[in-house]
Order: structure tokens, then C-alpha cells, then sequence
């Protein structure tokens, strides 16, 4: 579970946070499952730099000591020092704020645009996957506007919304990402080419899985 660290005569200004981050488990209740804000938390830590345990946690069999812990709460969320931290906004704030330069990493991205990058791209995707008449699709997709904004923040949504785009579209609606939407891919192998990324990325078929019962719906 969470880390514990050697203190005796450190600073407390040097002493390093214990922090551990809960998310959301895959199908088999022990890998990571789909869920952007929880992978969202886990790069943030990541980047960062600082020590942390990660806890999966299995929303079908929550244990009873993190019901104690976090009640009516569901992954992702934080303690930090034995503080529990459950609004992921306020969670990225507080990181930001309390684990700050010079000794950790600042993520705030250089275009504040990035932040937003791909919501475009994610609305038209949700509702071309749920949409029941797939003939009324034929002309469209679910790219929307390329991606302006060059290269890997690690921060925003962009990857992990273009990640989910480009896996579900293609097991459920037999479509793939234009090649010609070159901000999109520029962001798919980027993001891929990076640990954070990779490592905190939820498998493809925990993916699919997420939409199964869109694509259930959709054989009706």
C-alpha cells in the first residue's frame, strides 16, 4: 500500500510525501481500466517525479477498509501524507501547488489551449459510436478538426481521448483514423512513444470492454 520513506535528519521541507493514487481496475480487478481521470492522476505523479503506489481498485468488490477510507467515493483519488483527496480537479491543483519547482517537474502546459485539445474530436466520436443508424454516418467520422497543438503535454485529454477514438471506432464501427489528420496521429505516436504514457495507458480490450454495451445496443 502506500510508501513509507526514512526521515531522521531530513529537513521537513526535504522529507518526501507519501502518496498513493486509486484508480479504477480492468475486468480482471487487478489491472488498470479505463478511466482518462485516472490516468490523467497517474501521469501527473509520473511526471512529476515524486515517489507513489499506485492501489486498482475493483468497483465490484470494493474492499471494506477503502469504503473506510473513501466512502460513496469511486476511483480516482489521493492520499497524501494520510490525507484523503477525492475531487480530481482540486487533486491536480493541490499536486501542482504542493510538489513545485525547483524539486519537482511544473506541468502547466506552455498553450493553454491543450488543455481542451480533442473534445472536439471526442463529441463527434460519442455520438457516431452510439449513434443506432450507422447508415447515417456514411459521409462522416468522428475526427472532427485535427489536433493544432504539436507534441505531448502529458496533461490533457487529447491522447487518451484520441486513444479511445481510435481503438473503439475501429472494433465496433470498422472505421481508423484517416491518415490524412496528421495533428491526430502526431499526437497517437507521440504519446506513445512516452512511458507515462504507455505504462499508464489501459489495455485495448479494457477499452472495448468500456463500450461493450454501446455496442450491444447497436446489434439491437
Amino acid at each position: 500500500m502506500a510508501l513509507s520513506v526514512p526521515v531522521n535528519g531530513l529537513k521537513e521541507s526535504d522529507k518526501e510525501p507519501v502518496i498513493e493514487l486509486f484508480v479504477k481496475a480492468g475486468s480482471d480487478g487487478e489491472s488498470i481500466g479505463n478511466c482518462p481521470f485516472s490516468q490523467r492522476l497517474f501521469m501527473i505523479l509520473w511526471l512529476k517525479g515524486v515517489v507513489f503506489s499506485v492501489t486498482t481498485v475493483d468497483l465490484k468488490r470494493k474492499p471494506a477498509d477503502l469504503q473506510n477510507l473513501a466512502p460513496g467515493t469511486h476511483p480516482p483519488f489521493i492520499t497524501y501524507n494520510g490525507e484523503v483527496r477525492t475531487d480530481v480537479n482540486k487533486i491536480e491543483e493541490f499536486l501542482e501547488d504542493v510538489l513545485a519547482p525547483p524539486k519537482y517537474l511544473k506541468l502547466s502546459p506552455k498553450h493553454p489551449e491543450s488543455n481542451t485539445a480533442g473534445m472536439d474530436i471526442f463529441a463527434k466520436f460519442s455520438a457516431f459510436i452510439k449513434n443506432s443508424r450507422p447508415e447515417a454516418n456514411e459521409g462522416g467520422s468522428p475526427g472532427g478538426q485535427c489536433l493544432g497543438t504539436p507534441g505531448f503535454t502529458g496533461l490533457c485529454f487529447a491522447e487518451q481521448l484520441c486513444c479511445e477514438v481510435s481503438v473503439v471506432a475501429k472494433k465496433y464501427r470498422n472505421f481508423e483514423i484517416p491518415k490524412e489528420m496528421t495533428g491526430i496521429w502526431r499526437y497517437l505516436t507521440n504519446a506513445y512513444s512516452r512511458d507515462e504514457f504507455t505504462n499508464t495507458c489501459p489495455g485495448d480490450k479494457e477499452i472495448e470492454i468500456a463500450y461493450s454495451d454501446v455496442a450491444k445496443r447497436l446489434t439491437k
